[in-house]
């Protein structure tokens, strides 16, 4: 008789694991369904789990587990902008926006409920965890630009320029994902070069920006 392989033994997950397991299952289904259209019956069946067991992790029910999802994806949105230093900026742009499209890519769907609002499921907090991811892609970009005590002209030009990145990514899953990501990623970039240049008309610290920048291109 043929051996048979041993039986992998069941290994019990921590609180932590679980937890993450559920979440995991969620953003999947998040990922290509508009919140309202999911249950925890097929979050449960996602993960291959029972249903009360989701709900001994959310007690609050799919809300609390939609916000938990939230959040987790806001902090892998928020990873994206996080380049380290080194190397010209405009290439340091670059490589932070081909990690973002590559998020809105995978999570089209979802990336658009998000984005767009509507859903039965957004609030006060979700809403705050979206403008969360914002702000921190728009921190760390100021950190990139080294600007000295950033301006309210600089500091707005650069907020606009997220904005205008979130519509594009939006716009460019309803256009059936063209142009191709590559292509839409430089258009992206030289669209951030071009905003910062016409601040520099009003304002001396951007124009200093654009003159460093210059030499990136």
């Amino acid at each position: 008789m043929t051996p048979q392989a041993p039986t992998p033994a069941y290994r019990r997950l921590s609180v932590e694991e679980r937890r993450g397991q559920l979440l995991d299952a969620a953003l999947v289904l998040f990922a290509h369904r508009p919140p309202e259209e999911v249950s925890l019956d097929d979050v449960a069946e996602q993960a291959g789990v029972s249903r009360p067991l989701v709900y001994r992790y959310f007690p609050g029910g799919k809300q609390q587990l939609y916000e938990a999802a939230l959040g987790s994806a806001a902090d892998e949105l928020r990873l994206c902008f996080d380049e380290p230093r080194e190397g010209p900026l405009l290439a340091r742009l670059s490589r932070a926006l081909d990690r973002y499209l590559a998020f809105v890519d995978q999570h089209d769907t979802g990336f658009s409920a998000l984005l767009r609002g509507g859903s039965v499921a957004e609030t006060s907090r979700t809403s705050a965890i979206v403008d969360g991811v914002r702000r921190a892609a728009a921190d760390h970009i100021m950190d990139h630009l080294e600007a000295d005590g950033p301006g309210p002209r600089l500091r707005m030009t650069v907020r606009m320029w997220i904005t205008a990145v979130e519509a594009a990514s939006l716009i460019w899953l309803d256009e059936g994902k063209q142009p191709p990501v590559e292509e839409l990623r430089d258009w992206l970039v030289e669209q951030f070069l071009a905003v910062l240049t016409v601040t520099a008309r009003r304002d001396p610290q951007t124009a200093a920006l654009v003159e460093a920048l210059a030499e990136d291109v």
